[in-house]
């Protein structure tokens, strides 16, 4: 098949008619792919094909009785009956359907160009033979019927060079459309190349921020593992602090407690002062009544109680010095709980 090159050449996504209900569209490619006018100079005929990695999906032969129509701003359809199915494009925007559309008009009209000239060919091949055989069946009329046929050749052969150099001409603007077609496609192919060109520029510019996010993720998760450690050593040290005030408050519980044994040891202190002032003004006033009843009864015993008297006294400043002891004892015991407070209450504190 001599396609050669595309005249024309345009991306869209194929579709093709549900062979079955005739109605709905089923998608012959998954993408936007390449859509182009070839003209078959063997069959002297023109082609749309479009080809989706190794799959043909459509190989439609253009004839004059082909009608492409759009259904909507960037929908077009056209019938084939040779393939028995009708085939739909969509565009990505509405230039690129009227561009094909308009591209289907001029190939359609070059379509039938090509059927006429093929036609008159054929008319023209058959037009010689007519003539031999008037010429073997009149040989006294074969030069003039020569003479005649050069003529009708002439007269045919005009018509067939007129189509030749319309058709020339068309193929020509095709020629010069694909040219710069095939420039613009160069200067898109420039374009995406520097754009891939950019891509991987900032390819690496991501890369190198992607290095740059690890390092700074990694500084923020050792300094995270630092702070959960402090965060642990902080845990610590507050489990600490809760037994102290623990402690804090059996302490003063403690002191509470020694405070109210000193209490009650005062009380118990003044009890024994009053109660040995009583034991002393309840002998006095006994001896004292004694020795009265002494003197009322006898003189004679009055040395007998004075002994007494002094044996009393004896007595009684020996209980003075043990009650003395005592007291002062019991003065270095509250000096020292006394002490003992003070220091808890500065631990207190200082806590």
């Amino acid at each position: 098949m001599g396609q050669g090159q595309p005249i024309f050449t345009t991306r869209a996504h194929v579709f093709q008619i549900d062979p079955t209900t005739k109605k709905n569209w089923v998608p012959a490619s998954k993408q936007a792919v390449t859509v182009s006018y070839f003209y078959d100079s063997t069959r002297n005929s023109y082609r749309i094909i479009s080809v989706d990695g190794s799959k043909v999906i459509i190989n439609s032969t253009i004839t004059p009785n082909m009608t492409f129509t759009k259904t909507s701003q960037k929908f077009g359809q056209w019938a084939d009956s040779r393939a028995n199915t009708v085939f739909g494009l969509g565009f990505a925007s509405e230039q690129q359907l009227a561009k094909f559309a308009e591209k289907f008009q001029e190939v359609k009209e070059a379509a039938k160009l090509a059927r006429d000239k093929s036609q008159e060919k054929t008319e023209t091949s058959k037009t010689p033979s007519t003539n031999q055989e008037s010429g073997r069946a009149t040989p006294s009329t074969n030069k003039a019927s020569s003479m005649n046929g050069t003529d009708d050749e002439k007269i045919s052969h005009v018509p067939d060079n007129t189509v030749l150099k319309s058709e020339n001409d068309r193929l020509k603007t095709a020629i010069e459309q694909s040219n710069s077609n095939a420039k613009k496609w160069e200067t898109e192919l420039q374009a995406l190349r520097e754009n891939n060109v950019r891509l991987g520029d900032t390819l690496q510019e991501a890369n190198s921020s992607v290095e740059k996010w690890k390092t700074q993720a990694a500084v923020c998760q050792e300094e995270n593992t630092t702070l959960k450690k402090k965060i642990s050593e902080l845990e610590v040290q507050c489990k600490e602090m809760n037994k102290e005030k623990e402690r804090n408050a059996q302490l003063t519980v403690r002191v509470q407690q020694l405070e109210t044994e000193i209490q009650d040891k005062e009380q118990v202190r003044c009890t024994l002062i009053h109660v040995h002032t009583h034991i002393y003004r309840t002998r006095t006033h006994q001896y004292t009544h004694c020795s009265e009843l002494a003197n009322k009864e006898s003189r004679g015993k009055v040395a007998t109680l004075q002994g007494e008297v002094e044996d009393s006294r004896q007595k009684h400043g020996h209980m003075k010095t043990e009650l003395k002891k005592f007291m002062d004892v019991l003065d270095g015991k509250i000096d020292e709980l006394h002490e003992v407070r003070q220091g808890l209450s500065k631990l207190g504190i200082d806590n």
